[in-house]
């Protein structure tokens, strides 16, 4: 009799035993894929901090003047230091690779400068040679000076392709209740409000945009997977997606991310903004019980 009291126990415990490790594995792959954005996040930092420096070393090419060579190799030794020390930074030191983020952007916002006025600078030499040319050859040599013109033009468009991408700042994320009014607690959540600051870039093609919101929970999974887009040459599930008319100009971007079918646990979730196959931008929010 003891033994078929006991049995019924014992088979419970070994399908709950069961359920727990399934639990594991599903949360095992969730963060797996959580480790692996971020690899790829620190990579294409790596990527952009290495173009950076090339490009520094592309402008110099046929510049005269002396004073903005030298303010070039400046920044291009600056640019190279701070690929180094990311390099040495481990994966784990999130504020670290936070910082080197930060001044990703700055990098970023003075090579576009020296862009402009190369360009600039460009422009005014192609101005002085053409009237030289025309003086000289008339319209073969006015000709001629246009044909290469717009061979600059075009180069000078690759060299612009790097600091045109597009960037996401003051990213928050609000919890709403079925009403529309602001859920203070996790469990009263019915859909996230997400918005984001796209900002000004006269380098930037203006335009229709489709931008992507990834939103992870602190478990590590996708907050309502509606869809993929591609990503690093893989594809990536997305929370919401939108389709921006990007101006050039600073805009504010507002986009819902629905939990329908989520249940949302207190913790932390983070937020990736994507767009035209980059992340633009990234932050976290802390959600209570």
């Amino acid at each position: 009799m003891k033994k078929i009291f006991f049995l019924p126990f014992f088979l419970l415990l070994a399908a709950g035993f069961g359920g727990c490790q399934n639990d594991k594995k599903q949360m095992e792959k969730e963060l797996a894929e959580l480790r692996e954005l971020a690899k790829m996040d620190r990579q294409e930092m790596e990527n952009q901090y290495e173009q950076f420096a090339l490009q520094y070393d592309e402008l110099k090419k046929g510049i005269k003047d002396d004073s903005l060579i030298m303010q070039l190799e400046e920044e291009r030794q600056r640019t190279q230091e701070l690929l180094e020390e990311l390099r040495r930074t481990k994966e784990n030191d999130a504020a670290e690779i936070r910082r080197l983020k930060k001044e990703l952007e700055t990098v970023r916002g003075i090579l576009r400068t020296y862009i402009i006025q190369v360009d600039s600078l460009t422009r005014e030499n192609g101005r002085l040679t053409n009237e030289r040319d025309e003086a000289r050859a008339q319209l073969v040599g006015a000709n001629s000076q246009i044909s290469s013109l717009n061979s600059e033009r075009e180069r000078l468009t690759d060299k612009v392709a790097i600091a045109s991408q597009l960037n996401a700042t003051a990213i928050t994320a609000t919890g709403l209740k079925k009403t529309g009014k602001t859920a203070r607690k996790a469990k009263d959540i019915a859909r996230f409000e997400v918005g984001f600051v796209i900002n000004r870039n006269v380098t930037a093609e203006t335009g229709d945009r489709k931008v992507y919101v990834r939103m992870m929970n602190p478990s590590g999974g996708v907050v309502n997977p509606t869809g993929h887009f591609t990503y690093e040459n893989k594809q990536v599930e997305y929370s919401a997606v939108k389709n921006v008319e990007y101006t050039g100009e600073e805009q504010r971007v507002t986009m819902v991310v629905t939990t329908t079918n989520d249940y949302i646990a207190p913790g932390q979730y983070s937020i990736f903004i994507f767009c035209d196959g980059q992340m633009i931008g990234s932050s976290k929010v802390n959600l209570s019980k």
